[in-house]
């Protein structure tokens, strides 16, 4: 095992995962692609109806159920497409973001302890999590639906601090969004925007010691 290097005040010796756009591909549209062909019509669509804006308060802990049944009073027009949201949601996970599970599995063959922390709505998350079995590498995930705090708050990081039994400058935290990468960096945690280059990822992993 490679020699674990010292980026704050101890040794990074954990990597802690973000999962949409980080470890899976995530694209609302791709729900749509037989309803609505043009795509210039459904790109409007998920621009001003099913848009990530309005998905986002499903990781936050509001069911599907809910959702719909707002969002189909305020466009009545488009209740078919709006209940496909629930019914096809799997749709918008396509697969898996190139590079990343190489690294996951690599990590676990080191023996390297992951975890995750991701805004995962409860019904997206039952849906999705038997789905994925590189997520079994994990061995702790906190989900933000789950536990009514999201990214990126600070209270969803202390809880993942206790719930994972380390401190932040010991782990690698990687994310897609600056706004939580910023959060966790603010907190102590070891930090890594992804932009959806694998090598990059791994170039730090290594300069860590982590591979």
């Amino acid at each position: 095992m490679p020699e674990r290097v010292v980026e704050s005040e101890r040794v990074v010796d954990t990597v802690v995962w973000d999962i949409g756009r980080v470890l899976v591909e995530f694209d609302l549209g791709r729900i749509y692609r037989d309803m609505i062909p043009d795509c210039a019509e459904r790109a409007r669509f998920v621009a001003q109806v099913v848009t990530e804006d309005w998905h986002a308060q499903h990781d936050e802990g509001v069911s599907f159920a809910e959702m719909v049944a707002a969002r189909t009073a305020e466009f009545p027009q488009h209740a078919a497409r709006i209940a496909r949201y629930a019914s096809h949601w799997l749709e918008s996970l396509p697969g898996p973001v190139p590079g990343t599970h190489g690294l996951i599995e690599r990590l676990a063959a080191q023996d390297v302890p992951q975890y995750a922390i991701t805004n995962f709505g409860v019904d997206a998350w039952e849906l999705f999590r038997p789905t994925f079995p590189i997520l079994n590498h994990m061995r702790d995930i906190v989900v933000s639906g789950i536990e009514r705090l999201i990214k990126p708050d600070d209270a969803i990081f202390h809880l993942a601090a206790r719930r994972f039994a380390r401190a932040p400058e010991t782990m690698l935290f990687i994310d897609d969004n600056a706004a939580n990468v910023a959060t966790a960096k603010r907190l102590g945690w070891n930090v890594h925007h992804f932009t959806g280059d694998a090598d990059a990822l791994e170039a730090r992993m290594q300069a860590l010691g982590l591979l």
